[in-house]
C-alpha cells in the first residue's frame, strides 16, 4: 500500500521551478540572454499547468471514490449490526 497519495500537480510545480532556476543561473552566468518576460511566462505557464493536473487528480480520485463507495453498499446496515454508530 502507498504510504501517501501521488500529488502531480507538486511534481508538475516542482519541474517548472526548476526548469525557471536553471534558466536564470544560465542568465545570470552569461550563457543564455533572455528578456525577463520569457521567465515570467514559464513562471505562470508553470503554475497554469499544475493547477490543471491537480484538478484532473482531485476528479479522478474523486471519481474512484465514489465507485469505491458505491461498491461497499452490500454490507448490513449500520442499525442491524448491534452498534449505533452511522456509517
Amino acid at each position: 500500500m502507498l504510504r501517501h497519495e501521488f500529488r502531480p500537480g507538486r511534481a508538475v510545480a516542482g519541474l517548472a521551478m526548476l526548469g525557471l532556476a536553471g534558466g536564470y543561473a544560465a542568465d545570470a552566468a552569461g550563457a543564455w540572454e533572455v528578456p525577463w518576460t520569457f521567465f515570467l511566462l514559464v513562471f505562470l505557464g508553470g503554475l497554469w499547468l499544475a493547477a490543471t493536473a491537480t484538478w484532473a487528480a482531485y476528479m479522478l480520485r474523486r471519481r474512484r471514490d465514489a465507485r469505491k463507495a458505491s461498491a461497499e453498499k452490500t454490507a448490513a446496515p449500520a442499525s442491524t449490526s448491534g452498534s449505533h454508530a452511522i456509517k
